[in-house]
């Protein structure tokens, strides 16, 4: 691969990991409210395992070349966006850091809700269509899906990092404070909410205007 390529893809890459958004509200609130994070950062970084797994294969392009099919995985998203924020706020007034053991029904379902949580997002689905592309230089030695996968893993391992170091801080943080630990799942749930009626926006509001 082009080293000097590469570095700048941390950078972006790094930055973008860096932002707080859902996954960061997901990673704090699953944390707060189980003995581990690890399912919740797991199941994050397997939701873009995903988007490598489709960008490799060609279908991310695929599909974000179809407005119908990309439409109907934006409602999906937003209205699980939407279910996760609205469970999210009905106990924030009960959030607080919690150390009880939690059986592997439950790490489970931490687990895929985290993979939906970054899988199902189109947002996720169109940055690696329109990022990582401009990394891949088509005179490396390596064949250029190859480069994709490489540097969607490297995406991966950077967010995997971010969201641990997220998650470790915040507990360190909220573990003994739980009028912030509310207001930090308050917070989360404001977000999941947001995005979901956002992206329930931006599908609904073309279809209202072309009827008026």
């Amino acid at each position: 691969m082009n080293p000097q390529l590469f570095l700048a893809f941390l950078v972006v890459a790094a930055a973008l990991a860096c932002t707080p958004g859902v996954d960061w509200a997901y990673t704090i609130s699953a944390g707060l409210r189980q003995r581990s994070f690890v399912p919740a950062v797991a199941g994050l970084c397997g939701g873009y395992v995903l988007h490598t797994a489709l960008l490799v294969a060609g279908l991310a392009a695929v599909l974000a070349g179809m407005p119908g099919v990309l439409g109907w995985i934006t409602l999906a998203g937003a209205g699980y966006l939407l279910w996760l924020g609205v469970g999210t706020l009905r106990s924030w007034r009960a959030a607080s850091f919690s150390a009880d053991a939690t059986g592997p029904g439950t790490q489970l379902r931490t687990f895929l809700q985290g993979m939906g949580t970054s899988g199902i997002n189109p947002k996720g689905l169109l940055f690696y269509v329109a990022l990582i592309p401009q990394f891949v230089s088509a005179d490396a030695s390596l064949p250029v899906p190859v480069q994709s996968g490489l540097l969607g893993l490297t995406f991966v391992a950077l967010a995997g990092i971010v969201y641990t170091v997220v998650a470790l801080l915040s507990r360190t943080l909220l573990q003994s404070r739980p009028g912030a630990a509310r207001a930090v799942t308050l917070a989360s749930g404001i977000i999941m909410v947001a995005l979901g009626a956002l992206l329930l926006g931006e599908q609904v509001a073309p279809f209202l205007a072309g009827r008026a």
